[in-house]
């Protein structure tokens, strides 16, 4: 199974605001922008920025992590292999396809595979 990169996710209000301190932080300018959901997203550095009022927020907020990985397929076979449960998806989102899964142990990750024609250079690259 190959994981590109995997990004902490941040909760911020408004992402306008949160962006220049992440950017300070990581020395680097968003690799990724886009809304989904009704959330507006950035991805800087090692972090997923979430930027949304608490209620756009909710559907979120229980997600630890989003994992980039080569291929989806490769998740869902092994989430027939454990004790995991999709929560999400698969989806088509704005980068590719996302997949949410809530794993042993209580952990839930959303994993996501770019579609090189909407990202062509997959940051992590």
């Amino acid at each position: 199974m190959s994981v590109i990169a995997t990004y902490a996710r941040v909760y911020v209000d408004d992402l306008d605001t949160a962006l220049p301190t992440f950017q300070a932080l990581t020395g680097t300018e968003p690799e990724l922008r886009f809304a989904y959901r009704g959330v507006e997203l950035a991805a800087v550095g090692g972090y997923l920025l979430v930027a949304g009022t608490a209620e756009e927020l909710a559907p979120f907020r229980d997600v630890q992590a989003t994992t980039i990985v080569e291929d989806l397929d490769e998740i869902l076979a092994l989430v027939a292999d454990e004790d995991s449960r999709i929560l999400d998806g698969p989806n088509e989102v704005p980068t590719g396809r996302n997949l949410t899964v809530l794993h042993p142990g209580g952990a839930v990750i959303e994993y996501v595979a770019f579609d090189a024609a909407k990202v062509p250079t997959p940051p992590g690259r």
